[in-house]
């Protein structure tokens, strides 16, 4: 095991990445259940992301959690420009999606409108329905998956792959398990693939996780790469709101 090894993982290197993939897993299955089970399994999404913020504290020791980003970039300039990166990306996404699709069931932005309106009283004031949704997808997701997929699971391939791999690999698995929010609908004879929307909803998600993983290696920090997925969620539910949630209450 290398020195580097032995500094960033409590476990040897091999446990350690065995690990990781199986924690990768079990997220993917806790989001999905979250997003298509039954109601009554619906929290398994929020405490997905919360254990996947966590992970780094079970498995790094306080050298690898500096290693892989948990640490304050030294150019306070980059949260700005990262914010503004991930609003712009969010933008892109419904004007992309607008413009293939308009508000039917192919808009990824409407089928998580509906999927966060099946979860709560939609009788309660629209403002407070968007607070409810932009305050928790600004706090929950940016967190867990960023530490997760650009900091434990990056540095966890990178034990095994070189990375460009590295980044590739975590980014096409941020991009599969987005596909439960939009992509994959669970229909009468199972789970379904939308044709048309959801290999463009893929992709899209995919090269947002390359921005992220852009903004985490060029600051040295998870911090930026948090702050604009946070405003891409920002972005999203205000988007969602002043434009698609009549239409996606209708669904």
């Amino acid at each position: 095991m290398s020195a580097i090894a032995k500094t960033t993982w409590k476990l040897d290197a091999t446990t350690a990445f065995v690990l990781s993939m199986a924690l990768a897993i079990v997220f993917a299955c806790m989001r999905a259940t979250g997003t298509l089970g039954p109601p009554n399994l619906r929290f398994l999404l929020p405490l997905g992301f919360v254990v996947m913020a966590l992970s780094p504290w079970a498995l790094l020791t306080r050298e690898g959690r500096c290693e892989i980003g948990l640490k304050k970039s030294v150019r306070p300039a980059v949260y700005l420009h990262s914010g503004l990166a991930g609003a712009a990306a969010a933008l892109a996404c419904f004007l992309v999606g607008l413009a293939l699709f308009g508000t039917g069931a192919d808009n990824w932005f409407v089928t998580i409108a509906t999927s966060f309106g099946r979860t709560v009283n939609t009788g309660l004031p629209v403002w407070q329905l968007y607070l409810m949704f932009t305050v928790t997808s600004m706090i929950f997701s940016p967190f867990g998956e960023e530490i997760f997929f650009r900091g434990m699971l990056q540095r966890a391939l990178e034990e095994r792959f070189s990375v460009r791999t590295s980044t590739w690999l975590e980014c096409l698995a941020f991009g599969f398990v987005h596909l439960c929010h939009h992509g994959v609908v669970l229909g009468a004879s199972g789970l379904m693939l939308l044709p048309r929307s959801a290999p463009i909803w893929f992709v899209l998600m995919v090269l947002v996780a390359h921005l992220f993983a852009w903004l985490r290696k060029r600051s040295e920090s998870l911090y930026p790469a948090i702050a604009a997925h946070a405003a891409f969620n920002f972005v999203m539910g205000t988007c969602i709101f002043l434009a698609l949630w009549p239409a996606s209450s209708e669904l």
